[in-house]
């Protein structure tokens, strides 16, 4: 965009509103003036010179696991035929932005938002956003059509998903969920096996409409702070497509009206976070959506994080969608199957296809279940003898005890040598699955996720009583012949190169001493104190939980303690870095964990509370949807149901959970140890004394 003079109605008469700030006035003339990007652009130089010497060391906006997730939910999702199709031949021939490519771009990002509306919202209810084009001359918003028909074809520079607002037929600036930006140029990006990233003209016109954005939220949406501190600015051509993310914090912002441009370049260079996602094809060369596909799945899970923060938390989540894709997976199978069966082979060893009768109509055909021998499995079992080995040794396990987590199966063992001491054991998916099922990714943050994150805490040199101590990762060892490849193959039994877990110590999780009556008030407070430790322990090295429940946490009775004492353990959903997500639990999950998909300092100690609450005898609310918890988290904190509950077994449980509401949702940092010296000072007095090594 070249620049151009800014709409009054649309940028500026909120300075006609009494009830302004005098903050937001200056951010209103702070925008007014914030009108050109390429005076931005040249303030950014010297920032990209910069990153070009360090290879761009830019982050990637969505995780691979999080990208997987939401394919699976996708699966069953269908997106409008497109109508109007890019050119191909545009991306590379020209850089006249051509009416066509204008039009397809509107209509991809319109069945976009239905599909997704349809899908995880609400099918019956229209949606509330609409697409529309950004004229630069004026920077009023509108409808490609009418646009291209008007004769401001060559003025077109983006296009947004925003808020339908009727009242303001052209648009405002703080209605945009998100905006994108249609250049030739980003066909340049996509060359196979590395990694690009755009230019300093294209990264800095997205950053530039990015943070006219946020600055718009920030003066009109004051009041709702998940859509203040990001953005996402979608980069494409008539092929190809990436995401930008922009965020950061506004507070640190410095709105010098006389010097915007400055102002602007510094907080982008030293308060922003940007990232950028790999570019990839989002349309074929016949210009249909490729929806399957990994760009137009960046794109759509952008839109869907950007639909969130004004809509609010979907009806349908991702893992409640992604959760029926084993039996679709189970059903594709069969398909091919029966495909199969249909093919035989003549007497010299070639395929030869049999004769079926063929209807030259579609038609409805009513599916019936068809047994199909599933792939050969072997029980683990109590008495069972399991072999693991690890790049060092071998070692061999006896199954002494199979219990549940409540969703996945785990083993007490004990070492064929030592039969006196018991592990835990956890067993993951098997390797050969090229496509996993929604179980196996619970397996796999059972043992390969948490066997990172035992690494992590033990580079970091954490130790703890409170912690699960790492015992060993391996892989099993079948008995018999194997007949892998090499080193790195497997062979077809089942358990060859399974990989599993083992940790220490053992104990009784907390979900069963409540059904056995033995979760008392001395156990809930000591409870808090172990737990606690055991947070701020990992905290030292920025590690969170992310995922406490009953399941999560063992009583261990030992010899050489007097008492016993809690272990926090199931850590496979532990934050180590920014883009990890927690895990979400309707009852357990922090109120920022459920709306932001994030957690803040205080989530994990306030699933310990709602964990408190529950362990003693707080009514468990029915809950079926985000909304309804987090209704019920907001009336049963407001109305301090909680901390009175709380409150019946002890004063300092009760302070406690007065402490975490005062934080929950802030970026003020958890003070561990004065709660954890009330508690321990607690117990002392009551005759519970807790042992000073941790």
């Amino acid at each position: 965009m070249e620049g151009g003079s800014t709409d009054q109605e649309s940028v500026v008469s909120g300075t006609r509103k009494s009830s302004i700030s005098s903050g937001g006035r200056v951010r209103e003339q702070f925008l007014h003036r914030f009108t050109d990007s390429q005076i931005f652009i040249a303030n950014l130089e010297d920032w990209f010179q910069t990153l070009s010497e360090n290879s761009f060391d830019f982050d990637v906006p969505f995780d691979l696991i999080s990208l997987q997730k939401f394919d699976y939910a996708l699966e069953s999702v269908s997106f409008q035929q497109l109508i109007r199709m890019p050119s191909a031949a545009y991306a590379s021939a020209s850089s006249t932005m051509e009416a066509t490519a204008f039009l397809a771009l509107e209509d991809f990002l319109h069945a976009s938002v239905k599909g997704l509306w349809d899908a995880f919202w609400d099918q019956d209810e229209p949606s509330p956003l609409t697409v529309a084009c950004l004229y630069d001359a004026n920077f009023k918003f509108y409808q490609a059509e009418k646009a291209i028909a008007n004769g401001k074809l060559g003025g077109l520079c983006a296009t947004a998903v925003m808020v339908n607002n009727p009242r303001h037929p052209h648009g405002k600036w703080h209605d945009i969920l998100e905006i994108t930006l249609l250049r030739p140029e980003i066909g340049s990006l996509t060359k196979e096996g590395e990694i690009t990233v755009p230019s300093l003209s294209i990264l800095g016109e997205a950053l530039f409409y990015g943070l006219r954005i946020l600055l718009s939220r920030s003066i009109r949406r004051s009041r709702n702070p998940s859509v203040l501190d990001s953005v996402f600015v979608i980069l494409t051509d008539c092929q190809f497509g990436g995401v930008v993310k922009i965020e950061g914090d506004l507070t640190k912002f410095d709105f010098d009206v006389n010097n915007v441009y400055q102002c602007a370049a510094e907080w982008i260079m030293n308060y922003s976070r940007v990232s950028v996602t790999p570019f990839d094809r989002i349309w074929n060369k016949l210009g249909n959506a490729n929806w399957g596909d990994i760009g137009a799945l960046q794109v759509l899970f952008a839109t869907y994080h950007s639909m969130m923060q004004y809509v609010g938390m979907p009806k349908n989540s991702i893992e409640d969608l992604a959760a029926d894709h084993s039996s679709r997976l189970q059903a594709r199978r069969i398909e091919r199957r029966l495909g199969e069966m249909d093919i035989g082979t003549n007497g010299n060893g070639l395929f030869k296809l049999q004769q079926r009768s063929v209807s030259p109509e579609i038609i409805e055909v009513q599916e019936e279940p068809v047994n199909i021998e599933p792939r050969k499995s072997v029980k683990l079992e109590v008495g069972s003898v399991l072999f693991v080995e690890d790049s060092n040794r071998q070692k061999s396990y006896q199954i002494i005890e199979v219990l549940s987590d409540g969703e996945m199966p785990y083993y007490i063992v004990s070492l064929t040598e030592e039969l006196g001491k018991s592990l835990f054991l956890y067993v993951g998916s098997h390797p050969s699955q090229l496509e996993p099922a929604w179980e196996d990714m619970k397996l796999w943050y059972q043992v390969q996720r948490q066997t990172k994150v035992f690494s992590v805490m033990k580079q970091n040199g954490l130790s703890s009583k409170y912690l699960p101590q790492f015992v060993m990762s391996g892989k099993i060892i079948h008995p018999g012949p194997c007949r892998k490849p090499g080193p790195s193959g497997n062979c077809d039994n089942p358990w060859c190169g399974t990989p599993v877990l083992i940790t220490s110590p053992v104990g009784k999780t907390v979900a069963d001493m409540i059904r056995l009556g033995q979760f008392g008030s001395d156990e809930a407070i000591r409870c808090c104190h172990d737990c606690l430790s055991a947070l701020s322990t990992a905290g030292t090295a920025g590690i969170r939980h992310g995922d406490i429940r009953p399941e999560n946490i063992i009583c261990v009775t030992s010899s050489t303690t007097q008492q016993p004492y809690f272990v926090l353990v199931g850590w496979g959903h532990a934050i180590l870095e920014e883009r990890d997500r927690p895990a979400m639990n309707l009852h357990f999950s922090s109120t920022y964990a459920l709306q932001e998909g994030k957690l803040c300092s205080a989530s994990d100690a306030e699933s310990l509370v709602y964990l408190l609450y529950f362990s003693s005898g707080g009514e468990l609310p029915e809950l079926d949807s985000v909304e309804g918890a987090l209704e019920w988290r907001d009336s049963f904190w407001s109305k301090r149901v909680i901390q009175q509950k709380l409150g019946d077994i002890s004063a300092v449980l009760k302070a406690f959970a007065d402490y975490v509401d005062s934080l929950c949702g802030t970026p003020y940092p958890m003070d561990y140890e004065i709660w954890l010296r009330r508690l321990k000072r607690h117990l002392n007095e009551n005759g519970k004394e807790i042992s000073t090594l941790s």
